[in-house]
């Protein structure tokens, strides 16, 4: 393979016709979970993969991905995808790769406090995650309260994806954008860095034994009662399947899995494989077919070896399917004399968290017209991983009776959805 420029590293191409989906190319040197990070990335920016290739010979990789916006709303500043794509891409000019010396690490960003207090309305939070979304920072923690005279006090720690929160432009572009979205409504708006605040809201969510136990379950029958059964057109999630075989290739193990396609399923399982330090040789993500996905994925294990030990298979095959059946747990229960709606997601071992879920599951409150009274965005410790925790509690005053089961079951079943993508419609 031939080595490009940097800027070259990472191309994207218009599609020939009007709609039709546009390509990325990305040509650099390989490591260990880097297609996980690129389809984070991409997922990050509102868009999906409908089909995609990746081949490496152990030292560079090419991968070309064909990607289409969720939606017609979401705007794609494709110059920007470019830059961050190039960020997670290792330095094609870098003489230890080859050497295989370990890479300076990233710096992490600063975490910045955006705080602002604001007349309570409808869709008021998901108005303001979007905005953030546009300006392409990443919410980290949040903390919304509705005080008793009708006033919503938002306290956002968020990390700057373009590095330049820092400036007084940025910080001014950021305020002004807000103020516009929100209108008069909008009393106060500050920005600065994170300080105690962020630590004192760093802790594990703070989730009842109970609600816990049915949150981070490893299997959900769809048979059962619980909140968070899944509908009927939800259970043929269920049918998937993950086989591994040795006998196609000398160096290789074959994994072959057919599933049903989902918002960032690419991303659930390049980021399985990455936490597993499996690395991919060749893959294919065949196009969507009667609302199913299949996936060849030529693997070795990181000390290039094929996947020959049973108990290694096993694990790595149930973790799969675990995370292709269910990559984000929703479940609505009693908080109190209010009610609460709980979703989680895993966080990968590098620590970090998956993109959009609050700016999802706000969207998904918006089409519903439900009211959310606050909301927590937190870490939460089970025996074999970390998640993330995200918890709304609902104003009751809405057109739903928020106490009734079906109709809790129903908005269970929206909020999976949006996360889960339109295909499941």
């Amino acid at each position: 393979m031939g080595v490009p420029s940097e800027e070259d590293a990472v191309l994207i191409q218009k599609g020939k016709k009007p709609g039709e989906p546009r390509v990325i190319t990305v040509n650099c040197p390989d490591k260990t979970g880097l297609g996980c990070d690129i389809c984070r990335t991409i997922l990050d920016f509102g868009l999906y993969i409908t089909k995609g290739d990746v081949s490496t010979d152990g030292k560079w990789c090419y991968i070309v991905l064909w990607v289409l916006p969720h939606s017609s709303t979401i705007i794609v500043r494709w110059s920007n995808l470019k830059d961050r794509l190039l960020s997670v891409c290792p330095s094609s000019c870098s003489v230890s790769f080859y050497l295989n010396q370990p890479s300076p690490q990233s710096t992490c960003s600063p975490v910045y406090l955006l705080t602002f207090c604001c007349l309570d309305r409808k869709c008021l939070l998901h108005d303001v995650t979007q905005v953030l979304c546009e300006l392409e920072f990443t919410i980290q923690r949040v903390k919304v309260t509705t005080t008793p005279d009708d006033r919503v006090l938002d306290l956002f720690f968020i990390t700057d994806n373009l590095e330049l929160l820092h400036t007084k432009k940025r910080q001014d572009e950021t305020c002004e954008q807000l103020h516009f979205v929100l209108g008069e409504s909008c009393l106060s708006c500050k920005l600065q860095l994170a300080g105690p605040q962020y630590d004192s809201h760093q802790g594990s969510s703070s989730l009842s034994p109970g609600i816990a136990g049915e949150l981070f379950r490893c299997e959900l029958s769809d048979k059962e009662t619980c909140s968070q059964a899944l509908s009927q057109d939800l259970t043929k999630l269920k049918k998937t399947s993950v086989i591994v075989d040795n006998s196609l290739s000398p160096a290789h193990t074959l994994l072959q899995i057919h599933c049903v396609d989902h918002k960032g399923l690419l991303y659930d399982i390049m980021r399985t494989l990455k936490d597993f330090n499996i690395q991919i040789a060749y893959g294919r993500f065949s196009p969507i077919t009667n609302g199913h996905r299949e996936l060849d994925l030529f693997i070795q294990q990181k000390d290039g070896k094929k996947i020959v030990d049973p108990e290694k298979q096993s694990a790595l095959c149930s973790r799969l399917n675990r995370e292709m059946l269910h990559p984000l747990r929703v479940i609505i229960a009693n908080r109190g004399p209010d009610t609460e709606l709980v979703v989680a997601n895993p966080v990968e071992l590098s620590g970090k968290g998956r993109p959009r879920v609050f700016y999802d599951v706000t969207c998904a409150f918006k089409t519903l017209g439900i009211c959310i009274f606050s909301a927590e965005i937190r870490r939460h410790s089970t025996a074999d991983r970390e998640w993330e925790v995200y918890r709304f509690l609902l104003d009751e005053d809405c057109k739903f009776q928020l106490s009734n089961m079906v109709v809790r079951n129903q908005i269970v079943d929206r909020v999976r959805k949006t996360l889960m993508g339109c295909s499941l419609n």
